[in-house]
């Protein structure tokens, strides 16, 4: 069986277009700037006030150093830390039109680690049904929507399209949430923060029930409107990154134990510090490590376990229901 499957990961610079000319680079490292996240990651998120704080006090610091961490976004980069952490498999997500699904198909074709996601590029108009249809026949996963960059809202006629397109191939719809920035002043008309609320989620969920959808960064810092607003839905997922151990342990409570999936965010997050939190959050519980370390994913994703036979996820979690009683985070 596969150790970790990270579920959430990013190749090449998803902030500009033409970002993946940088997967295939060699001997990228990371620029020295002062990082205020490293902080919060020395304690597994544990304590993230600091670097909250430093973002609101001194955003333009905060910014470069999250751009100097999505500047080594390139495949070699990638397999080293996989490697270092002991990763089995990074999903990776498509942010049109800076870095496309074409240009993580293109990996996943010469490194089968490598899982695909799909994504759409609203800047063009075209039959995205059967560009959906092409890019699972090669292998995506999933679809992922980035609302914020992309400058869609999820509750927009436009994304509604998207995902009925899309909804057909039974797989899941990863979207960011929570408000964030990820530009420079001079360049936030790049962005709309406010399109990472939960409620323009909620809208989307809603009103496609047969979806299955896996909520970014469970929320981020917006973590309880995402658990008052998208818990009570029996058709969302959410992924652990730059969560801490306690509210990961309660999204396990309230979500369920087989709805909560590993992730760091790479580059843009630690591995090792998102590995700690989940490790933190389970209290020596294997069974529900296993679950949020690797099944969880594979199931939701159809990934195959290994190691086991012809065994799949699914198969994996018979005899361990999610427990019907939810606690709040």
């Amino acid at each position: 069986m596969y150790s970790i499957i990270d579920a959430h990961c990013h190749l090449g610079n998803i902030l500009f277009r033409g970002g993946g000319s940088l997967i295939p680079l060699k001997g990228v490292r990371k620029r020295p700037v002062f990082d205020p996240l490293a902080i919060s990651e020395i304690f597994s998120y544990r304590w993230s006030f600091p670097d909250r704080l430093f973002a609101r006090l001194f955003p333009r610091i905060t910014i470069t150093a999250q751009c100097a961490r999505n500047a080594l976004g390139t495949h070699e980069n990638l397999r080293r830390s996989m490697g270092d952490e002991g990763i089995s498999l990074s999903v990776c997500m498509p942010v049109p039109p800076h870095v496309t699904g074409e240009d993580i198909l293109n990996v996943h074709e010469r490194d089968p680690s490598v899982i695909p996601f799909t994504g759409v590029d609203f800047t063009k108009h075209y039959d995205m049904a059967a560009w959906f249809a092409r890019d699972v026949g090669r292998g995506a996963r999933g679809l992922k929507l980035h609302p914020i960059l992309q400058g869609v809202s999820l509750d927009s006629v436009r994304t509604f399209e998207a995902v009925d397109a899309f909804a057909s191939h039974g797989l899941p719809v990863l979207f960011h949430c929570g408000v964030c920035s990820y530009y420079h002043r001079a360049e936030r008309g790049r962005e709309v923060p406010r399109y990472g609320k939960a409620c323009h989620a909620a809208r989307l969920v809603r009103e496609f029930p047969n979806v299955k959808f896996i909520v970014g960064h469970a929320g981020l810092d917006d973590v309880h409107d995402v658990v008052d607003q998208l818990a009570m839905f029996p058709n969302v997922w959410v992924e652990t990154s730059f969560q801490g151990p306690q509210v990961i342990r309660g999204l396990a409570g309230v979500f369920g134990p087989g709805k909560v999936l590993f992730a760091s965010d790479w580059p843009w997050g630690s591995r090792s510090a998102a590995i700690r939190a989940v490790k933190l959050a389970c209290r020596g519980d294997r069974g529900l490590e296993q679950r949020i370390f690797c099944i969880n994913a594979a199931s939701l994703m159809n990934i195959p376990l290994l190691g086991d036979g012809s065994k799949t996820a699914a198969a994996a979690m018979e005899g361990n229901p999610d427990p019907s009683s939810r606690r709040a985070v």
